[in-house]
């Protein structure tokens, strides 16, 4: 119980870094990968399939 609530804490703070990161790129740079901003949360969880 305590190893499954530490692994969701550790997932919750690598997708606050991932959105964090990419939410610093600008909109170009955003496009250059194929991406916009409302994709960011997608990519962020993983669950992006562009």
């Amino acid at each position: 119980m305590l190893l499954s609530l530490i692994r969701m804490i550790q997932a919750f703070r690598e997708y606050q870094r991932n959105v964090a990161e990419l939410s610093q790129l600008s909109d170009r740079e955003l496009a250059d990968i194929g991406l916009d901003r409302s994709d960011i949360p997608r990519v962020a969880a993983g669950q992006y399939n562009g």
